[in-house]
């Protein structure tokens, strides 16, 4: 990332501390010359400017680096000093340095929140934010930004490995569906296809083992192979083939794609896979995509969510450290061909038997995916606590509370749920209700079992009410206990989202006078809900009746 320029700066910085008898935070200020030179084209230290520094700190920083809000302080002044730097070396007029300490007086007091805010964060930033960093061993800020800067691509001599960062459990399908899946890529069925062609008809290879242009093109226009070249080279990789200097001829054994075992396509994938990943082959054409090809495959098996093509086009341009890069939805289409992609959703995610070829790959470097457990075979609470830690897909964790539900009578399922979160924490309680809460009346008796409990008592009435049951009516307390119960909820999504969380609470939210009064609530969360409500509500008036009510709930509890 450091050029030559930043190298002089940074040793001339040092030497003007040095004989000033200034203290200077080295790191801090490379850091800011750094991502000056990556992102904003400053070339030279007179370059910097007042939107040089408003861009840095309150968007390039807030997008790159993992530091806490409490930080913000230590990086101004930071500023400041290479603006001290600037000015007493010639580099910079006395008018400019009187704007950029007015721009940064400026941006002191607006820093620590735009570090906070999720929203800004860059998508490798946001992946290792989410990453537990004690895993990693990684012992002091300096390290941890490291880490995100390798993730970035920024450091030269990054490793290429998926690194030390744990991988989350994943929902394989069947050997039996993968097998079936393998048997229709089209990548595979080319290669196969191609083979067949080329030895039956007598062609020969190049002396370099590739395929002659002459035969791509007639293989492309007779057999309607999508990617000649990439067949051939991945036909050759699988042994499918063997050349007696440029004669081809099949390998023995050879056996068609249709006609192979179960345990034989799985092997086969396996080896796709592997090729697809680490061979230096042209697999799309497009060199940003080519160059990250495993970069692009972890972030899909990490996130395990359709990522739109504008996204991996913003991931990619994080990895080739701000580079332009173009013609990422013609490269992920090519790269459906192979077979280890699809669309989904407007984006792209693993196939299945993409993300199985891909757990295959880790286990052969050493690392152990989890496999999630199906948690339509377990009881209620290892279902609730399972979609609360497994991290599963929402389609996936929908279809396991289908299943869970289709195994059981609406009592049961009610009876089953509701009993197991009793004196549990809201966010288990929350999903207990919220599966609950879509039981027909059948489950009538179960639920009003539940009255007599004093945390499930306001859910209950709640549900029976709303079925035109017999229910007693809901007083004060129990609606304002209910409200902070369903927010508690939402807590762990809203720090995710909080721009997401906002945006219902605009639609659905409590009203100001609920919120006024919530603090009473004997809830243990209702702090941290007041708090998120004062942070992420978008009507001011709203948000500062929920930073009121905080302040009094925190001074009751002090009492």
């Amino acid at each position: 990332m450091s050029i030559e320029w930043v190298n002089r700066a940074v040793d001339d910085l040092r030497a003007w501390g040095q004989e000033k008898d200034v203290e200077v935070d080295v790191d801090e200020v490379r850091l800011l010359c750094d991502y000056a030179s990556d992102y904003l084209e400053v070339n030279e230290l007179g370059d910097f400017r007042p939107g040089t520094f408003e861009e840095l700190l309150l968007e390039i920083y807030p997008r790159k680096v993992i530091a806490p809000p409490e930080s913000a302080g230590e990086t101004v002044a930071a500023a400041r000093t290479l603006v001290e730097f600037l000015v007493d070396t010639g580099e910079i007029g006395a008018k400019t340095a009187d704007r950029i300490r007015v721009a940064l007086d400026e941006i002191e007091p607006e820093m620590p929140a735009a570090l906070a805010d999720t929203s800004k964060f860059g998508m490798a930033k946001s992946i290792f934010s989410a990453i537990d960093a004690d895993s990693l061993d990684l012992a002091d800020p300096l390290a941890v930004q490291r880490a995100v800067d390798e993730l970035d691509g920024l450091d030269e001599d990054a490793c290429d490995c998926p690194g030390c960062a744990p991988l989350p459990a994943v929902r394989l399908a069947s050997p039996s569906e993968i097998a079936h899946a393998v048997r229709e890529v089209p990548l595979l069925r080319d290669a196969h296809q191609l083979v067949m062609w080329m030895t039956e008809g007598g062609r020969t290879a190049t002396v370099k083992k590739a395929l002659r242009v002459k035969d791509a093109r007639e293989a492309e226009r007779e057999l309607g192979v999508g990617r000649p070249g990439l067949a051939w080279r991945l036909a050759l990789d699988l042994g499918l083939v063997r050349l007696d200097g440029t004669a081809v001829l099949l390998e023995e054994g050879f056996v068609p794609l249709e006609s192979r075992d179960e345990e034989d396509l799985l092997d086969l994938w396996a080896a796709t896979v592997e090729f697809l990943i680490e061979a230096p082959v042209e697999i799309t054409g497009n060199e940003a995509v080519d160059e990250s090809v495993y970069a692009v495959h972890d972030l899909l098996y990490r996130l395990q969510v359709p990522v739109p093509p504008d996204s991996v086009g913003e991931y990619l341009r994080e990895l080739a450290v701000g580079e332009r890069v173009e013609g990422v939805d013609e490269a992920l289409e090519r790269l459906v061909y192979t077979g280890t992609v699809h669309h989904v959703d407007g984006g792209v995610a693993l196939t299945p038997h993409g993300l199985w070829g891909l757990r295959e790959l880790y286990l052969e470097i050493g690392l152990e995916p989890p496999i999630a457990a199906d948690l339509a075979e377990g009881d209620a609470s290892g279902l609730v606590s399972g979609l609360i830690t497994s991290g599963l897909p929402a389609e996936v964790a929908e279809g396991d509370i289908d299943r869970w539900l289709a195994q059981r009578t609406p009592e049961q399922a009610a009876a089953e749920l509701l009993g197991a979160v009793v004196g549990a924490p809201a966010e288990m309680r929350g999903i207990a209700v919220t599966i609950v809460d879509r039981l027909p009346a059948e489950a009538e008796s179960a639920v009003t079992h539940c009255l007599d409990d004093p945390e499930l008592r306001p859910h209950a009435i709640h549900w029976l009410a709303s079925r035109g049951l017999p229910a007693p009516a809901l007083t004060q307390d129990e609606l304002l206990w209910v409200s902070v119960d369903m927010l508690a909820l939402a807590l762990p999504a809203a720090q995710i989202d909080p721009d997401g969380f906002a945006e219902n609470m605009a639609v659905s939210g409590p009203p100001p006078h609920l919120i006024e009064d919530m603090w009473r609530v004997e809830h243990p969360d209702v702090v941290e809900v007041l708090e998120l409500l004062g942070n992420t509500l978008p009507d001011k008036i709203t948000a500062k009746a929920a930073r009121k009510a905080a302040f009094k709930a925190r001074s009751r509890s002090i009492r």
